[in-house]
């Protein structure tokens, strides 16, 4: 084992080890022990994601802590080799000019993601067509160069295959109304983006959008846009994008809250169906 920076892989993995630790009723100092670690600091190192820890190792913690459930086992055991190896996204590797390191991670997160329940203002990087993804791009005022916003726009539309792979990413997403209204490079550019809600939603049952309405006020998500994501090994990540960075929230008092807020928003917003109807009149009504 070799000390390490935290990475959000490390983070889960430490979470899950930690959670399994508790549950065992067992003290830092009696689980390194049973493990056969050096002492309890070498422990308190991979739980908080500062230590790599070799895949092969699972087994004696899931001796250690008694943890015989074949699924948490296997979950767990997927996310340790995520953890060593990182599996480096191709993304990162072709995009590694454009991308910078906080958002760099959040790609890893996305392309490992089996499911993204996502709250917007903006319609989100995976729904954008490139008309619109160039406009919001730009208008970010995070790029300096053409060359620069055009790497971004194609990388942003790279994502988007994770929308389409065999297994793909299942994204439920509450869109505020406001994303609806607000223009992107005119009438003809949002046009087009809210018939890719409509088409996106019709072809993809994996893909579901609801439209959080003027008229509910005061709602669930005026702290701003977030990811939830989940894993299939792991626990969840909640992912929030601020201006400059990106924070990551994954204890389970964080990431429990931000579940709970999603679904007060599902129940507050129209349903897929009235939410498809809705975009359709608008479309015809305003961007006609």
């Amino acid at each position: 084992m070799t000390d390490a920076q935290p990475n959000v892989h490390r983070r889960r993995l430490g979470l899950a080890l930690k959670a399994l630790r508790k549950e065992a009723g067992l003290s830092l100092e009696q689980a390194a022990q049973l493990v056969g670690l050096s002492g309890q600091s070498a422990l308190s190192k991979i739980e908080n994601a500062r230590q790599r820890v070799q895949p092969s190792m699972m087994a004696a913690f899931f001796e250690a802590y008694g943890c015989t459930d074949s699924r948490r086992k296997e979950e767990i055991k997927e996310l340790a080799t995520l953890a060593y190896k990182g599996k480096p996204s191709n993304l990162l590797n072709e995009f590694r000019g454009t991308i910078r390191d906080p958002f760099a991670e959040y790609l890893t997160l996305e392309q490992v993601a089996t499911r993204s329940d996502t709250f917007a203002s903006v319609i989100p990087g995976l729904l954008q067509t490139e008309a619109y993804a160039t406009t919001v791009v730009e208008r970010s005022r995070k790029w300096h160069h053409a060359d620069q916003i055009k790497n971004f726009v194609k990388l942003r539309m790279a994502r988007q295959a994770v929308l389409t792979r065999d297994e793909p990413l299942k994204l439920w997403c509450i869109l505020d109304e406001a994303a609806l209204y607000r223009q992107m490079g005119g009438k003809e550019v949002m046009r087009d983006q809210l018939q890719r809600l409509v088409d996106i939603t019709t072809q993809h049952k994996h893909i579901a959008i609801q439209v959080l309405p003027f008229d509910y006020g005061a709602h669930a998500g005026l702290d701003g846009s977030f990811h939830l994501m989940r894993f299939a090994g792991g626990p969840p990540v909640v992912a929030i994008e601020p201006m400059t960075t990106a924070i990551y929230l994954e204890e389970n008092s964080d990431t429990d809250r931000y579940e709970t807020a999603f679904n007060h928003l599902r129940t507050e917003a129209l349903d897929p169906e009235a939410s498809r109807r809705h975009i359709q009149i608008l479309i015809k009504e305003r961007y006609s």
